[in-house]
């Protein structure tokens, strides 16, 4: 039997596919070490105990970032709490529930909310409105995960004698990494908010755990101090911030990777089933 021969275009297309591949972890690399060098002042200065200490006080030289970190977390946690079952709700209205003629209208919206830049709703928006920002990020990408899924999984499951709400939970089933992935994706999304975040968080410096109290996010102090900074070590104090920014947010996206590895292993790969050969018929003795 002959080899197949690899094609020079398709060598040339798997070289340009990985460079690119390379690249963009060459970037991340490179932004990771531009940070790590751009805060060496303070990390010598400071060390272990940047991430653990309370007090941000730049006349006095003395900065940590525990009050950051923890208004990051607390309010991206609380932004996903509040809004991923709104969001899968409008989701699976409009690619389930929602009649044929309110549904181009439904996505148009959602897709024009996603689009808006944050900083429109932070100059509209009042507290009640900002853990809803996210909202149409999530629900739109929610939406084209459920739009991919086969109509003959919700045909199947009607023929087997699902209800409606059976075979809308199928299809989740089916949809429910692409789902946790649109949700991941939103949650990251809301760790590096800034503009709407800023103007109504408070921008107070302290770990509180009251839904009232004000808080400040690392991605709203480097917005608010970085052009105020005027020693060196505040800088670089600010620029470790964004390191930590970073550190968390690539720790967010590997645990959310494995998460979703974890469910797809979980899937029983289905063998195809191959088609017998047909016997061939034998002539009758005369």
């Amino acid at each position: 039997m002959t080899p197949v021969r690899t094609r020079p275009d398709e060598i040339l297309f798997r070289a340009g596919t990985g460079l690119f591949a390379v690249l963009l972890i060459a970037v991340v690399l490179a932004i990771g070490g531009e940070l790590v060098w751009q805060s060496r002042l303070s990390i010598r200065e400071f060390g272990w105990q940047f991430w653990q200490t309370e007090i941000w006080d730049p006349v006095a030289g003395q900065f940590g970032a525990r009050p950051f970190i923890w208004g990051t977390l607390y309010s991206s946690v609380l932004a996903l709490v509040i809004s991923t079952p709104i969001a899968l709700g409008i989701a699976i209205f409009i690619s389930e529930l929602s009649p044929a003629w309110m549904r181009r209208p439904l996505v148009f919206l959602t897709e024009l909310l996603a689009a808006i830049p944050s900083i429109v709703y932070g100059l509209w928006g009042v507290f009640v409105l900002v853990p809803w920002i996210r909202i149409p990020f999530t629900s739109s990408i929610a939406r084209e995960v459920l739009r991919v899924v086969p109509q003959a999984q919700r045909e199947g499951a009607y023929a087997l004698g699902a209800t409606r709400w059976e075979a809308i939970r199928m299809a989740l089933f089916y949809a429910r990494t692409g789902i946790i992935g649109a949700v991941m994706l939103g949650f990251g999304r809301a760790l590096g908010e800034t503009m709407a975040v800023t103007m109504v968080i408070g921008n107070t410096p302290q770990v509180s755990t009251s839904l009232y109290a004000p808080q400040y996010t690392m991605a709203a102090v480097i917005a608010n101090e970085f052009t105020e900074a005027s020693g060196e070590l505040y800088l670089h104090a600010l620029i470790e911030i964004g390191l930590v920014l970073f550190v968390i947010t690539l720790f967010i996206n590997v645990i959310s990777r494995a998460f979703i590895w974890s469910l797809d292993a979980r899937r029983k790969p289905v063998r195809p089933v191959r088609p017998r050969r047909a016997l061939s018929a034998k002539p009758e003795a005369a």
